[in-house]
């Protein structure tokens, strides 16, 4: 993968920003953040599984059911929902298996060590926003700043 974010990860950021907003003893059904966010149910249902096994969501059926984050947005940051949906944030495939180098030229490679600092980078980056930051923005887009 290169570091470019898909679309399912654009779509799981929006899912949980869109969870962070609702009143978090209640559950969204899977409808009304669909409608919100203009994703087919389909899709977003595909997002919200891998969400609810990897212990980010709640979900509850039936009367009254659908979604609710099971932690904190403020404690969940943006690297870990697009590594959990995109993978490894790795720009360059010999970094791809969880930052390890994974390459026979490794002592010998002289782009290497720019490869890992864009890693490092990438990585500290999307790891310092979190949920509620992007939630809290405002008009101004500035969660970046934080």
């Amino acid at each position: 993968m290169g570091m470019k974010i898909s679309t399912k990860g654009r779509y799981a950021l929006r899912v949980m920003v869109d969870l962070s907003e609702q009143d978090p003893e209640k559950f969204t059904p899977l409808k009304e953040i669909a409608q919100r966010q203009e994703i087919s149910e389909k899709y977003l249902e595909s997002i919200i599984v891998a969400f609810s096994k990897a212990g980010y969501l709640i979900g509850h059926r039936g009367k009254g059911g659908g979604y609710r984050l099971a932690k904190d947005p403020e404690t969940i940051t943006v690297g870990e929902v697009l590594r959990l949906v995109e993978g490894e944030l790795a720009p360059v495939a010999c970094l791809s298996v969880c930052g390890e180098v994974n390459c026979d030229r490794a002592e010998h490679c002289k782009t290497l060590p720019m490869w890992e600092k864009f890693y490092s980078m990438t990585n500290e980056f999307f790891d310092g926003i979190t949920i509620a930051d992007l939630a809290d923005r405002g008009e101004e887009g500035d969660y970046y700043m934080i």
